[in-house]
């Protein structure tokens, strides 16, 4: 498939060798290399990624994988994703596009069109995206709040992504809040009134991670999570193997007093969990482990001054009791001794009312949205 344009025709092809991967996950370096805000990934973990050999994603799903080219130079690369787990799920019959990057419009509805193709061939009747390569891990484009250097596990794109999208014939089906706290907000004295009526009210028990007990309370955080998120649009659980192999690369950067499970009369019935922003490390790393190494990168982790709320759950019976609330106050009292200055609390759907009432009531600021387009592709 090709498209002419004025600096020649763009050709988009699938990654079919070793050097076509690697260009493939080299590309983003190219397209944000003068991108004061764009963090890069660790190159290791985006090979581990695309391999099925190493992703237990590709046991339940299949990645295609785009480059557009043009006058020998790559422009532009995408995803097409076609996952069991969430048609089975959801009753579905769409295809997901990801790792979307492209150098200009062109490219970009060449891409397209291409992961459309391969919907129509796989049956699919819809397109989704971006999904990288699910709704569990980077998702959406970034539609405001640019300028800003993202927060961990959190996508990151230029002002243009969502217009090219948009052009090619994606509608929003769903946005997705991100909500800021600065330590200068003072958030503490806001909250600390609300917490204090839920501990009266409810004599809940907030204890921290044990790290002794690893597995243990892996288990119990996978299955919070899962009750927590079942109902939820778009999600999917993790399987056993995905779970223990995002544990793995969070537990290098993972903060046991800022992972909190709150207990009634001593079950756990929700989680907060704040991870310090690795990528303030990472953007000095140029996607390379090495000269850094292990030690090197957790030395550097001291200098890490913000965090992101990545989840905050309750199980569905103890919603509406105010237990958000009481984790955003302990995570809070236990952060701003550490000198933590800011915290971003993402992502939200725009229809949990709930969780967004609480989150607003303790004093954050929604800075930032990121949108899942999608597009019918049905044939004929």
């Amino acid at each position: 498939m090709s498209e002419a344009g004025a600096g020649g025709m763009t050709s988009v092809r699938e990654v079919r060798s070793r050097a076509d991967l690697k260009r493939f996950i080299r590309y983003p370096f190219e397209r944000y290399r003068d991108d004061p805000n764009w963090v890069p990934p660790l190159l290791l973990a985006e090979r581990r990624r695309f391999d099925p050999k190493k992703n237990p994603f590709f046991r339940h799903a299949r990645m295609y994988l785009f480059l557009a080219e043009r006058n020998g130079e790559v422009v532009g690369r995408i995803a097409a994703v076609d996952d069991d787990n969430h048609n089975e799920t959801h009753g579905d019959n769409l295809a997901f596009f990801g790792f979307f990057e492209a150098a200009d419009g062109e490219a970009a509805r060449a891409l397209f069109a291409r992961v459309e193709e391969r919907a129509r061939r796989l049956g699919r009747e819809a397109v989704r995206g971006p999904a990288n390569p699910s709704m569990n891990e980077g998702a959406g484009f970034q539609i405001d709040a640019f300028g800003k250097m993202p927060y961990v596990m959190t996508p990151y794109n230029p002002p243009e992504y969502p217009r090219y999208a948009e052009e090619a014939g994606y509608r929003k089906v769903k946005d997705l809040y991100a909500w800021h706290f600065e330590r200068s907000q003072r958030l503490g004295e806001r909250i600390a009134r609300l917490a204090g009526r839920v501990r009266k009210r409810h004599n809940p028990t907030v204890r921290p991670v044990d790290p002794g007990r690893f597995n243990t309370e892996l288990a119990l955080v996978k299955r919070i999570y899962d009750e927590a998120w079942e109902k939820n649009w778009g999600f999917v659980k993790y399987t056993d193997a995905e779970f223990e192999a995002l544990a793995r690369e969070l537990r290098l950067i993972l903060d046991p007093d800022l992972a909190l499970f709150v207990e009634l009369e001593g079950r756990p019935v929700g989680l907060g969990l704040c991870l310090p922003d690795a990528n303030q490390v990472f953007k000095r790393m140029r996607g390379r482990l090495l000269p850094f190494g292990i030690l090197a990168f957790l030395k550097r982790r001291s200098t890490v001054d913000r965090l992101r709320l990545a989840i905050l759950g309750l199980l569905p019976e103890h919603r509406n009791k105010g237990l958000e609330v009481l984790l955003i106050d302990e995570l809070y009292r236990r952060a701003m001794p550490k000198g933590y200055q800011s915290c971003e609390c993402s992502w939200v759907l725009e229809d949990n009312r709930a969780m967004n009432r609480g989150i607003e009531a303790s004093g954050a600021t929604l800075y930032k949205t990121y949108r899942l387009y999608e597009k019918e592709v049905r044939r004929g």
